[in-house]
C-alpha cells in the first residue's frame, strides 16, 4: 500500500510542479519582480517528462537484462554452497543472532545462510553478488510466508537492514572519486563507515520496535557489540596506514574475499562428491525467472523517479531546504550534496551521476565534492531495492517497510553531514 501512494505522489508532485514552471514561463516578468527566475527551457518540461518515461522504461529492461546473467552466476554458486554445506555452516553461525531478529522462522531455515551472504557481500561493497542474494532470500522467505501479498516480518526486518546498507569498504565510491581526480579517494572512506554504521542501527533499532523485539537481549548485545568493536579495530588498523594503501587494500580485499568464498564453496562440493557443474545449472535456471518476474515492478518504480526528477520537482526541494537553511542562520554549505542525498534512495544510478556532478562543479576534494561522496556510500536505494526485492516475491502490501527503511536514510544522510563537517570543514 505505501508504495502505492508513493508511485502516485511522484507522478502528482511532477505534474504539479510542471504547471507552475510552464506558468511561471507565461507570466515570468511578474514572477521575476518576486526574485523567481524563468527561463525558456521550462517549455520543454512537459516533453522532457514523457521522454523521461522512454527513457526509463528502457533502462528497466536494461537492468534486468544485465540481472539476469549476474543473478544466474551468483544463484547458481549458491546452489553449490547449498550442496556442499558452506551455506549450513554459515547459517549455524549466525543462527543464535538471527534467530532473535528472525523470531517467527523455524530453526535452520535456508534463508539464514542467503541473508548472511547478501549482508557480507553488501559491507564488501560488492552490490553485483548482493542483489541476487538477497532476491534469493526473499524467495526463501516467502515460503513461510502464509499471506503471499503481505510483507512478513522476517522480510521487513532483513530488508530494512538490506537498504540501510552497511558498507564496510565502499570500493565504487573510491574508485570514482579517483577517476575524478581526487587526491586521496580514500579519504572517504572512515566517514562512509561511520555514517553507514549509524544508518543501520537505526534501521534495526527501528524495525525492533515495531516488532517488539528485545535489543537488550543479551544475544542481540554480544553480537552487536561484537560487530562494533570490529568495526573500530578495522577503522583503528586502516588509520595508521597511508591513503594509497588504504584504496589498495580496498579495491583488491573485498573482490580477494568474494573469490574466496566462490572456490571454498567448490572446494566443499567436491569433497562431498556433488555434481558442482549440475547444481550450478539448477540455480542458474531460478535466477533466469526471477529476473524475469521483476520487471513490471522495476518499471513502475523507475519511471515514477525519472517523471520526478525531469520535472524539476528534486531541484525545487534542494532550493527550498537552501532556503530554509540560510534563513534560519545555519551554515548551508552542505546544501550542494543533498541532490545526490534525495536522490540516492530514489536512483542508485542517478545518485551516482549527481555525486559525479558535484565533484565535477564544486572539485572532488571540496567540502561538496567529499560530502557527496559520503552520501553515496552511507544511504542505500530503498524504493528501488522495495520495488525489487517484493516485486520478486508479489509482495504488494509492504506494511511499515518504508517507513523504517527512510528513518535509517534519514538517520545516515544526518550523520554523514555532521561527521563530514567533524572530518573536513
Amino acid at each position: 500500500m505505501a508504495l502505492h501512494y508513493i508511485f502516485a505522489g511522484f507522478f502528482v508532485v511532477a505534474f504539479l510542479v510542471a504547471i507552475l514552471r510552464l506558468v511561471g514561463y507565461y507570466f515570468r516578468e511578474f514572477f521575476v519582480d518576486y526574485g523567481m527566475q524563468f527561463g525558456a527551457a521550462d517549455l520543454q518540461v512537459f516533453p522532457a517528462m514523457v521522454q523521461s518515461t522512454f527513457d526509463m522504461a528502457e533502462t528497466s529492461i536494461s537492468i534486468v537484462i544485465y540481472l539476469i546473467g549476474i543473478m544466474a552466476l551468483w544463484l547458481g554458486i549458491m546452489k553449490i554452497g547449498e550442496a556442499g554445506g558452506a551455506i549450513n555452516i554459515l547459517s549455524r553461525a549466525v543462527a543464535p543472532f538471527f534467530r532473535k531478529l528472525f523470531p517467527e522462522l523455524p530453526k535452520d531455515h535456508p534463508a539464514m545462510g542467503s541473508m548472511m551472504m547478501n549482508f557480507s557481500a553488501n559491507m564488501l561493497g560488492l552490490d553485483n553478488a548482493a542483489t541476487p542474494l538477497g532476491l534469493k532470500a526473499m524467495n526463501e522467505l516467502q515460503e513461510a510466508n502464509t499471506q503471499k501479498d503481505t510483507a512478513t516480518n522476517a522480510q521487513i526486518m532483513f530488508l530494512v537492514l538490506n537498504t540501510s546498507g552497511l558498507t564496510l569498504i565502499p570500493v565504487s565510491v573510491m574508485a570514482l572519486r579517483a577517476a575524478n581526480g581526487a587526491a586521496n579517494p580514500s579519504d572517504v572512506f572512515l566517514p562512509i563507515l561511520l555514517a553507514t554504521f549509524f544508518a543501520t542501527l537505526a534501521g534495526l533499532i527501528s524495525v525492533a520496535i515495531y516488532q517488539k523485539i528485545n535489543l537488550f537481549d543479551k544475544t542481540i548485545l554480544a553480537y552487536l557489540g561484537g560487530l562494533t568493536a570490529f568495526i573500530i579495530g578495522f577503522i583503528y588498523w586502516l588509520s595508521g596506514l597511508p591513503q594509497e594503501q588504504v584504496s589498495v587494500i580496498s579495491s583488491i580485499g573485498g573482490n580477494f574475499l568474494l573469490f574466496s568464498v566462490i572456490v571454498s564453496f567448490i572446494w566443499m562440493a567436491l569433497r562431498k562428491k556433488v555434481n558442482i557443474y549440475e547444481s550450478f545449472v539448477d540455480g542458474a535456471k531460478e535466477g533466469f525467472g526471477v529476473a524475469v518476474k521483476i520487471i513490471p515492478y522495476l518499471v513502475a518504480m523507475l519511471v515514477a523517479i525519472g517523471v520526478f526528477r525531469a520535472s524539476g520537482a528534486l531541484d525545487l526541494l534542494v532550493g527550498g531546504l537552501s532556503w530554509i537553511v540560510s534563513g534560519l542562520g545555519f551554515n548551508a554549505d552542505f546544501v550542494g550534496a543533498m541532490p545526490t542525498a534525495f536522490m540516492k534512495p530514489l536512483s542508485g544510478s542517478g545518485a551516482r551521476g549527481m555525486m559525479v556532478e558535484a565533484m565535477t562543479n564544486y572539485g572532488p576534494d571540496s567540502f561538496v565534492g567529499r560530502l557527496a561522496s559520503v552520501f553515496q556510500g552511507s544511504t542505500e536505494t530503498t524504493f528501488y531495492t522495495l520495488a525489487v526485492y517484493f516485486g520478486a516475491v508479489n509482495v504488494s502490501r509492504t506494511r511499515y517497510t518504508v517507513v523504517c527503511g527512510l528513518i535509517a536514510d534519514a538517520v545516515g544522510i544526518t550523520a554523514a553531514i555532521f561527521i563530514s563537517y567533524l572530518f573536513f570543514h
